[in-house]
């Protein structure tokens, strides 16, 4: 541990005292791994929390992206548009066609030079490349040719080792445009107050249009090593975009939800489908009808709201929907020989409305993906006085990490480290009225570091964040429910399994019942949650465990530790 702790000072100088001791804790399980490229190369990848923090690969360490999401500044950063992300996950360099060059220049680097890849208004970093050229000799070339070789990128396999969640958004240090253009264009300032680090959204929600104006200023109209397209193209292409351009982005989402929405209905959605719960035909239809590149946001159209949406297309008579179950809406009826639906043309690049019914199935199973859970932590009136010196009053919400920091600067700003032994801390006033019981205050003078955060963490009340796949996070009270997995008795000795909670994590019941009901034929229902007002629970015949099990765990890809009630299961057999 001596030993990596010196390299990764030798490799990344930029780093501190403090950030070192906490890039490579002294106390915290550090496990190394090897893997092999596929071209057949051993690399050496050091995981901390389950993520992986360095690779080493020839005997050089380069940081991963989950590093590079807690020390942004650790390499000199170049930035790109967002769609050239998933060109580079793929395997592709970056080519300087498609760097953003940004007003105050480009950081000075030479060739060889390690550096992070970042996406347009979003300075964390997505990619680790190489330099191939200084910066000299890339604006020498006219900012053509290869410009970095990427060694490592956000959504590749390395990626996948750790906990798989999504880059933070941390706001530029300058704009990468001229302030003028953002308000022309009637932008609202970026940069008014800082994003708040435990805030995470997906790639894909980034918008495009900051990339728009970027690449008209500076007359880029390519982004990729095929940049040789005929002039007529890159003409049409502009006059397209012109109509766009003209209107706000507001009427921009409008109109991409009301594409979306007749797509899904003529190519997604069957009469046997109805009734359909509305979460469902948003989530797994119109969201899988969204054109590469853009992203679905209702906050961003005129309507705010899903409901609001549906009750627009209602009043044109396209529809009708219904509260089925208390507090839960339902599409019961579409009309399909309405002009508006008769009228729309799939968009390009789509596949036809036959085979995209035929694969329905396949596309809504497909569609799932697992929530990000991430455990927040509140403060309390109690536990108020630990946090007022770091600007944290009644109610603020933090992540375990932001906790952890807060009390190691308390602790050090106190002068509470004990000087005989540092792996004891003195315990002053105010750790005593928050963190001890009274039975203790008299009997304790020190506690142990790892005592006194898991104290601290124990008396601050709980919260959850829940980001699902291309929605915002959400930051809910209290610990996240699991899914409740229970056996029945009914009449005649007969057994049902009930399924609850299935809404928390972004599951459709009548969807998840449709499918186990397939799998096992056995009848399946929905009725009313007891005691959730807005929950329904699906009921179905027989001891279901094993194959909800297999459904959960591996078809759905949910963590163990949010269902409940697994060991349930039938015993397959008895020895005798």
């Amino acid at each position: 541990r001596r030993k990596l702790r010196s390299d990764v000072a030798a490799a990344f100088p930029n780093l501190s005292a403090e950030q070192l001791a906490e890039f490579i804790p002294n106390k915290e399980e550090l496990n190394v791994i090897k893997i092999y490229s596929h071209k057949g190369e051993a690399v050496t990848v050091y995981m901390n929390h389950r993520n992986p923090i360095l690779f080493e690969a020839e005997k050089v360490l380069y940081p991963t992206v989950y590093s590079l999401w807690v020390y942004p500044d650790l390499l000199p950063a170049f930035s790109t548009w967002p769609p050239v992300l998933q060109k580079l996950a793929g395997g592709a360099d970056l080519m300087l066609p498609g760097v953003v060059v940004p007003s105050g220049g480009f950081p000075q680097v030479e060739r060889g030079t390690l550096c992070a890849v970042t996406l347009l208004g979003n300075r964390a970093p997505v990619a680790v490349a190489v330099a191939t050229m200084s910066t000299a000799e890339m604006l020498a070339a006219g900012m053509k040719g290869k410009g970095f070789a990427v060694l490592h990128t956000y959504l590749d396999h390395l990626w996948e080792y750790g906990d798989k969640s999504y880059p933070p958004t941390i706001a530029p240090l300058v704009p990468d445009c001229a302030g003028d253009e953002e308000e022309q264009e009637g932008k609202e300032p970026a940069n008014n107050s800082p994003p708040e680090p435990v805030q995470h959204v997906h790639i894909g929600s980034l918008s495009l249009k900051e990339g728009d104006i970027c690449a008209e200023l500076q007359g880029k109209e390519e982004l990729h090593e095929d940049r040789a397209a005929e002039p007529a193209e890159t003409a049409s292409t502009e006059d397209q975009q012109d109509p766009e351009d003209s209107r706000t982005p507001q009427e921009q989402m409008d109109a991409l939800f009301n594409q979306c929405f007749f797509h899904a209905l003529k190519c997604k959605v069957k009469k046997s489908d109805l009734p359909l719960l509305t979460s469902t035909f948003l989530g797994s239809h119109m969201f899988s009808c969204c054109p590469a590149g853009q992203q679905l946001d209702i906050k961003k159209s005129s309507y705010k709201k899903f409901s609001k949406f549906l009750q627009c297309m209602q009043q044109q008579k396209i529809l009708q929907v219904k509260e089925l179950n208390k507090g839960v809406e339902s599409i019961v009826e579409v009309d399909w020989k309405h002009p508006d639906i008769k009228a729309f043309a799939v968009p390009e690049g789509f596949s036809s409305a036959s085979a995209a019914q035929d694969s329905k199935n396949e596309d809504r199973e497909q569609v799932y993906h697992a929530p990000e859970i991430v455990p927040l932590y509140g403060v309390s009136a109690k536990m108020m006085p630990l946090f007022q010196e770091s600007g944290h009053g009644k109610g603020s919400v933090l992540s375990s990490s932001e906790v952890r920091n807060i009390i190691i600067n308390y602790v050090k700003t106190n002068e509470l480290v004990d000087e005989t032994n540092k792996n004891l801390v003195k315990v002053n006033a105010i750790l005593c009225d928050c963190l001890l019981d009274k039975s203790e205050q008299d009997e304790i003078s020190h506690l142990k570091w790892d005592d006194l955060l898991s104290r601290c963490l124990e008396r601050l009340q709980p919260f959850h964040q829940v980001t699902f796949f291309g929605k915002e996070p959400v930051v809910r009270r209290g610990n996240i429910e699991p899914i409740d997995l229970n056996i029945e008795q009914r009449s005649s000795n007969k057994k049902v399994t009930i399924i609850k909670n299935l809404e928390l994590y972004g599951l459709d019941p009548q969807c998840v019942a449709n499918t186990l009901q397939q799998k096992v034929q056995a009848s399946a229902t929905l009725t009313p949650a007891p005691g959730a007002k807005d929950r329904v629970q699906v009921q179905i015949q027989g001891n279901q465990i094993h194959h909800l099990a297999k459904m959960l765990l591996e078809q759905y890809q949910l963590p163990r530790k949010y269902i409940r009630g697994l060991e349930k299961a039938p015993k397959l057999g008895r020895k005798k």
